[in-house]
Order: C-alpha cells, then sequence, then structure tokens
C-alpha cells in the first residue's frame, strides 16, 4: 500500500474511534489522541483534525433525533412556551462554554493535548463518575425531579450542565460524561440528563467545528481534508450505531461500567508511556 492509502486508512479508523466513544461517557478526543500517538497519525493540522470529525457524529445524532428537532425548530419559531423554554435551556447551556472557548481555547490546545494529561483526566473522571452514581441518592435532590423530561429541565439546571462542560475542553474529561454527570446532580434522570447532552451536543460541536475550520483551512493540504473527509464519514456511520445503543443502555443500567473503563485505560495508558519512555 502507498504511503498515503495508509495515512487515509489511519484518518478511517480514528474516525470510527470518534463515532464510537463521541456519546460515551469515555471522552472522545481523549481517545482520539491516544490512538492518533499509538498509529503515529501526524496530519498537519492534526488538532482540527480531532475536532471537525465530531462533525461527522453530530450529523448522525442530528439524524437520529430528526423529528424531535423539527418540532423543536417549528415550535420556537411559533412562540410555543415549551419549545421556546426548551431552546432557552439549550443556550444557557451553550454559551459558557462558547465564551470559555473564544478566550482559551488555544492556550488549552497547546497546554493539554498530549496523552499525559488524558491519562490523568481518565482517572480522575472514572473516579467522580464512581462517587456520584453511588452517592446521588443521598444529594438531597427532590425525588420527584428524577421524573423530569426535556421540556420540565429548569434554566438552573440547564446552567448547571453548561458549567460541567466546560470541563471537557481539556481531553479526557468527556463532553458527554460531564455534562450528564452535571445534570444527574441537578437533579434530571439519567436518561434524561443523557438526551439533553445529546441536544447540547448539537451547537456546541457544530460551533467547534466551523471555527476550527475557519481559523485554520488556509493552513490545511489537500491530504489534510481528504483525511477530513475519510474520518467525517466514517464518524457519522459508526455513532448511529452508538446513540441508540447508549439511550438502551442508560435506560437500564449506571454508567459505572464506564467509570470503571475509563480508570483502567486510564492506568494501562499511563504504565505503557512511562515504560515507555
Amino acid at each position: 500500500m502507498t504511503e498515503q492509502t495508509i495515512y487515509l486508512l489511519k484518518a478511517f479508523f480514528l474516525g470510527i474511534v470518534e463515532g464510537l466513544t463521541e456519546f460515551l461517557p469515555i471522552s472522545s478526543t481523549g481517545h482520539l489522541i491516544l490512538f492518533g500517538h499509538l498509529i503515529e497519525f501526524s496530519s498537519n493540522e492534526a488538532k482540527v483534525f480531532e475536532v471537525v470529525i465530531q462533525l461527522g457524529s453530530i450529523l448522525a445524532v442530528m439524524w437520529i433525533f430528526r423529528a424531535r428537532l423539527i418540532q423543536l425548530i417549528v415550535g420556537t419559531v411559533r412562540l410555543d412556551p415549551v419549545e421556546v423554554a426548551f431552546t432557552r435551556n439549550l443556550l444557557i447551556a451553550f454559551l459558557p462554554s462558547a465564551i470559555v472557548g473564544l478566550l482559551f481555547i488555544k492556550a488549552i490546545k497547546a497546554l493539554f493535548f498530549h496523552p499525559g494529561v488524558v491519562v490523568v483526566t481518565l482517572i480522575l473522571g472514572g473516579l467522580i463518575m464512581l462517587w456520584v452514581e453511588r452517592n446521588r441518592p443521598a444529594t438531597g435532590v427532590d425525588p420527584r425531579a428524577s421524573a423530569l423530561t426535556l421540556e420540565q429541565i429548569t434554566w438552573r439546571q440547564a446552567l448547571v450542565v453548561g458549567l460541567c462542560q466546560c470541563l471537557a475542553m481539556v481531553p479526557g474529561t468527556s463532553r458527554s460524561g460531564s455534562t450528564i454527570i452535571g445534570g444527574m446532580l441537578s437533579g434530571i434522570q439519567r436518561k434524561t440528563a443523557t438526551e439533553f447532552s445529546f441536544f447540547l451536543a448539537m451547537p456546541t460541536m457544530l460551533a467547534a467545528a466551523v471555527y476550527d475550520t475557519y481559523k485554520h483551512a488556509s493552513l490545511l493540504s489537500q491530504q489534510d481534508i481528504l483525511a477530513i473527509a475519510v474520518g467525517f464519514i466514517s464518524a457519522f456511520f459508526s455513532a448511529l450505531f452508538v446513540v441508540r445503543a447508549v439511550l438502551a443502555f442508560v435506560s437500564r443500567h449506571t454508567y459505572r461500567v464506564f467509570a470503571v473503563y475509563r480508570i483502567v485505560l486510564g492506568v494501562v495508558v499511563g504504565a505503557w508511556l512511562l515504560l515507555g519512555r
């Protein structure tokens, strides 16, 4: 195989990794960094690749929720109070990460986008998830709140989710994990918190992908663009499978298995990095 073919196969593989991990609380960006390091994927703008191919995953979730998304848009335009409130909550949850991203994303990428940081955040995030799953029943949250639907989430709960999403700018933290756990801590049922996280991903990741593409488009070579396209497509189709599976899983199980996975992966990769050096 030619060098370019191998390069595109690596991009295809990383796209599958992105789609499989984006909506699980295990950090898609962290996995992209770790696997990219492992297979020596070196796009000229690898960090742009990691952000932009996430758009494939977002289009997958938009397709799955297309009926509800159309209902939300039409209802908001018609000033339906329920849909307006839902849109307001998504905006409230979106704004904190948008502001932090605009101000600090360059510094965050320079400081935190490497395997060592991912190891620490994977383990720490897993421990926090175990703590939340174990202690949530005793948090003092009104038990009636567990029955909240997407439309009944309050603006205060949306703000908590949005503030937690800011943590996910550090790779290994997990955008879905931080927003779902933030929602659960604010009194939202696990399945509803997961669905709200999916909807919040749409404006958040669309904005990140468009911004990164705009800022770095002139630096991308034809090979970079082709790699992004390949990764985008594979992320889309793998995410189609995962989103439905996640919703089915969280309706019957806790997130403990993902917490344990994070900790084990962090320990293994940490040992590998130390021994490899």
